[in-house]
């Protein structure tokens, strides 16, 4: 199956994660920032589109062959509910409507979600805070691969089958590295999914339901928008662990790809982004960059140098309120 990949354990380091003072250092600097901490106007109104471009999908793929409509699934639906995620991504840090209205917020993420099928949001929101307070942090940031995913998914075949199971990964991981109580809001979540999924079941049959399904797995699987799974966070160079993604995907992706400035200013909604960027350049031109998606997962797959190891790690001390 190929030659296993070159690391054999993630890259420990013992310092703080860089974007807290980089932060600090930035809005001392740059305090016009801070008028970018506002939510976004278009936000709603983008998912909203979404939500029923899947609804219309659904209701033309009830005839369709099924070869075309897995076909349709990855090469439409893949995109539209992979960009739901990130739209869901975004509304976790309180962007559509602002701070000063978290359950609007969590509501709008469950509508946000409906398209994909399985019930993510609020689940998402749950362990997304650590990713950003424990960045790296062992046994905390659940977007580090576990050790079993290191070891057994070290050769080029072996990866992107991993690359394939993203979807599968990604849920299951949060509950074997830092499993936490259901809160009300999953339930509401999980209530709310079952209820579109019965309806659209009922008004249209099965192959909307597969459509919606596949749409999912397909699209946060072996798909060129996941790239951005690995782009992030992986260890392309040593010595830096957040990386940006400046290509074209951007523009359906809710700017996911400005991901270093998305870690130093978690409340700018990911439209804003770019302005982070033109006001203080000097913070990010010299950083190193992905410009391809599609070379990153190539990249991972082909190179000894990566793969589910080539993170950075750390030990995390608990923030008192246990977050």
């Amino acid at each position: 199956m190929g030659n296993s990949a070159g690391r054999s354990d993630f890259e420990w380091v013992y310092t703080d994660q860089p974007h807290t003072q980089r932060r600090k250092e930035m809005l001392a600097k740059y305090p016009a920032i801070k008028a970018l901490m506002r939510p976004d106007p278009h936000l709603k109104w983008l998912v909203l589109g979404m939500v029923l471009a899947q609804l219309l999908a659904c209701w033309l793929v009830r005839g369709l062959a099924w070869r075309w409509l897995l076909f349709w699934a990855y090469a439409f639906g893949g995109c539209v509910n992979h960009s739901l995620t990130l739209a869901i991504h975004d509304i976790s840090h309180n962007t559509a409507f602002g701070t000063g209205h978290p359950a609007h917020n969590r509501w709008f993420a469950i509508f946000a979600n409906l398209p994909l099928g399985v019930p993510y949001a609020s689940s998402f929101k749950k362990y997304h805070v650590d990713h950003h307070r424990y960045l790296g942090g062992d046994g905390l940031d659940v977007d580090v691969p576990t050790r079993l995913e290191g070891w057994l998914f070290c050769t080029p075949a072996r990866k992107l089958l991993w690359l394939a199971l993203q979807p599968f990964l990604y849920s299951l991981r949060p509950l074997c590295v830092h499993p936490k109580p259901m809160t009300r809001m999953e339930v509401f979540n999980a209530l709310a999914q079952l209820a579109a999924n019965a309806t659209i079941f009922t008004l249209w049959g099965l192959k909307p339901m597969v459509y919606l399904l596949a749409s999912s797995l397909l699209g946060l699987g072996l798909h060129p928008i996941s790239g951005h799974f690995v782009a992030e966070h992986y260890m392309f160079l040593k010595g830096h662990e957040t990386y940006s993604y400046y290509g074209p995907l951007n523009w359906i992706t809710f700017n996911v790809g400005y991901h270093v400035e998305h870690h130093d200013f978690p409340s700018i909604p990911g439209r804003s982004l770019p302005l982070v960027r033109k006001i203080a350049p000097e913070y990010y031109d010299h950083l190193p960059q992905h410009y391809s998606w599609v070379k990153v997962l190539w990249d991972f797959v082909s190179e000894d140098s990566l793969g589910p190891y080539a993170r950075v790690k750390r030990v995390c001390k608990l923030a008192e309120d246990g977050l």
